[in-house]
């Protein structure tokens, strides 16, 4: 049996029958109201029930109110919670997956900004700086975390889930009180393993007691942190719980909700590369023979996956990223077409990263994430539409998008792209060290489009007249962007990000010191000034704002930092650069205005931003805007210079809705509702 066959074998865990080992596991969506599923998740969950995984398990269903944080997550407060939860399980089973529920109390994370709830952990220790200083439970409120344990478990019995997940791991409540970083308790609920493993067996007897479903439970293999949890007790944990009760499984992850490298851990992006944990399922199914172990995070493909299960590492393997990427991964698998699967770039740019900032999550290559149910309307609608002639020009991430939907929406469509290669800023992206991933984005788009039938030009640049004079009905302007160069007047030499990459990445990248100017906090700035000091060279990144690299998020921000850190990068925020001679720059402190000076350099790199490509637009727009000729839309940074996210979205749109409705407003509507 191949890796393939191995990972699409039946398997049983806790007596429920799964079709295959693969897992979609719990992951915050943020598509919950009055903290409540949403047609959202009857929609999400059966799209990827529909693409062929065996088991679904729930984001975290909150027991308690104290937990709910905010009104968009998830709980089961009450009995009126059964019916949404009902509906989910219903939709799900009927595509031949099973459904689970995680259950779950955030502990001290949950703070009451939205809720006005105070936090409740073991002890009163805050996770990070600046956050709430949670109180220590007392008895009545552990009695009523347990109670509310078991209340959640019955209700998600008497909605028809096939199952039960609790969460002991990523440094939740459960957590909390077994780990000794976070637990300093005297009590009968401190000090010793036994004390420290007492709520959780209190709430695994309860659930047990409330229900006949399987329960299985998600840990934290590793907390990463001085005098934390790890393998060895973490495998001593889980070994006594086996011995007390009938565990269907255990889910094996890791990190502690902690503001420190170990949060970067649990959402781990492209800079750790494949399965950079799957050491930790391997020590559990050596250890603890008969126990179903699910491995997790960063399996980027299930052809890599399936590798820990023919390998004997795991005997299930949860792929969460990849199937918000793409929900029928392993039906395109098992048919033998691996190389139509859209693969997750790790990026936790349209999921985390909108998670972190309370919205609906996303993805860069499936904008149609969390509005699966309004697509496949749409879709349904345009069927009947009559063919229209689409032009696309620019051959980026939104051209790519663009010209793929409007093929599949039954257009015929030429795409025509100014350069000789296909992929746009994305493939000058991808060059620098680290950032390879991104050019999954345009080699698949890049794949589908070729195979779809669309005709592609490459190495000319369209004319106004040529658009005028087509016979077009519609013509999506998608050419991009232009990087900034602001001078140092006096200073030294200045370029853009994308002379900058062709800099570090040549075969002699520059030494002595390197200014990256970064007033936009994304990721170009960022990963120039890691690739630069990683060639060798002194690097200051300069900010005139408060926070380094705003734009991206904490889960990647926290692994950047000691990157950066222990390569020597010297960051300077809140200052602006001023020219001190030809190899020189003062950077002036926005506050105050004390300057402090940097010699010796060689480079200044502008990571600002830069400014829409949109001439041809503008052009076209005084020929045709408002009067007979195609219709013009525009999209990606041709619009206003954002990132791929918002590009493949506005791609899609354009291709798929703008060529096909004469009015796209009420498709718009809907997918903010």
């Amino acid at each position: 049996m191949d890796a393939i066959e191995a990972v699409l074998s039946p398997v049983e865990i806790g007596g429920v029958a799964l079709r295959n080992r693969v897992v979609v596991p719990g992951h915050t969506t943020n598509f919950g109201h009055a903290n409540l599923p949403t047609h959202r998740h009857v929609d999400y969950h059966r799209e990827r029930a529909r693409g062929g995984v065996g088991l679904i398990v729930t984001e975290a269903v909150r027991v308690h109110p104290t937990s709910a944080g905010r009104h968009i997550s998830l709980g089961s407060f009450d009995d009126s919670s059964i019916p949404a939860f009902a509906a989910i399980a219903e939709a799900v089973q009927a595509e031949g997956a099973r459904l689970f529920a995680q259950i779950m109390h955030a502990g001290r994370q949950a703070n009451g900004d939205a809720t006005r709830t105070v936090a409740w952990s073991a002890s009163p220790l805050r996770w990070t700086s600046g956050a709430q200083v949670p109180r220590a439970m007392g008895r009545r409120d552990l009695d009523t975390v347990v109670d509310a344990f078991g209340a959640a478990a019955t209700r998600m019995q008497l909605a028809g889930l096939d199952g039960l997940e609790v969460h002991l791991g990523h440094g939740h409540l459960l957590q909390q009180f077994l780990s000794p970083v976070t637990n300093r308790r005297d009590d009968e609920y401190g000090g010793s393993l036994e004390n420290r493993m007492r709520l959780t067996r209190r709430v695994l007897e309860t659930v047990r007691g409330a229900t006949d479903l399987p329960v299985g439970i998600r840990i934290s293999a590793d907390e990463f942190l001085p005098g934390g949890l790890d393998v060895a007790q973490m495998v001593e944990v889980v070994g006594l719980l086996r011995e007390e009760f009938p565990l269907a499984y255990v889910h094996v992850s890791h990190s502690a909700y902690h503001g420190s490298w170990s949060l970067s851990t649990q959402m781990a992006d492209m800079s750790f590369g494949h399965a950079p944990f799957r050491h930790h399922a391997a020590a559990f199914r050596r250890a603890l023979p008969g126990l179903p172990v699910i491995a997790v995070c960063r399996l980027d493909t299930l052809p890599e996956a399936a590798e820990l299960v023919a390998e004997g590492d795991a005997d299930l393997v949860a792929l969460a990223r990849p199937h918000i990427a793409d929900p029928h991964l392993v039906r395109k698998v098992a048919a033998g077409r691996a190389d139509d699967v859209r693969n997750c770039l790790a990026c936790n740019q349209g999921c985390i990263s909108r998670v972190e900032q309370s919205l609906p999550i996303s993805c860069v290559v499936n904008p149609e994430v969390g509005a699966e149910g309004e697509w496949s309307a749409h879709r349904e609608r345009a069927a009947a539409a009559p063919s229209r002639r689409v032009l696309v020009v620019g051959g980026g991430p939104a051209g790519l998008e663009a010209a793929l939907s409007a093929c599949r929406a039954g257009h015929t469509v030429r795409l025509v792209e100014a350069a000789d290669r296909l992929g746009g800023q994305i493939r000058t992206a991808a060059r620098v060290g680290g950032r390879g991933r991104l050019a999954l984005l345009v080699d698949d788009l890049e794949r589908a489009v070729r195979d779809a039938g669309v005709e592609v030009v490459t190495g000319h640049r369209v004319t106004p007249a040529e658009v005028v004079d087509g016979g077009w009905d519609d013509v999506v302007l998608a050419t991009g962007s232009r990087p900034a160069r602001r001078e140092l007047p006096g200073g030294p030499r200045v370029v853009d990000t994308w002379t900058a990459v062709e800099i570090v990445e040549a075969e002699q990248a520059p030494t002595g010191a390197v200014l990256v100017l970064d007033d936009d906090g994304g990721w170009p700035g960022a990963s120039l000034a890691e690739r630069f000091a990683r060639r060798g060279a002194q690097v200051h990144l300069v900010s005139p704002s408060a926070p380094l690299s705003p734009k991206i998020t904490t889960y990647s921000k926290l692994a950047l930092v000691p990157r950066l850190s222990e390569l020597g990068v010297h960051v300077h925020l809140m200052c602006t650069p001023e020219a001190a001679g030809p190899d020189a720059v003062d950077l002036v402190e926005v506050v105050g205005g004390t300057r402090t000076r940097v010699e010796g350099v060689t480079l200044v790199v502008d990571a600002g931003s830069g400014s829409a490509d949109d001439d041809l637009h503008r052009a076209l727009d005084t020929l045709v805007g408002g009067g007979p000729g195609p219709r013009l839309h525009l999209a990606g940074d041709a619009n206003s210079p954002r990132t791929a996210l918002e590009a493949v979205y506005e791609g899609r749109l354009a291709g798929a809705v703008h060529t096909t409705v004469a009015d796209p407003a009420p498709f718009l509507l809907a997918l903010t509702r």
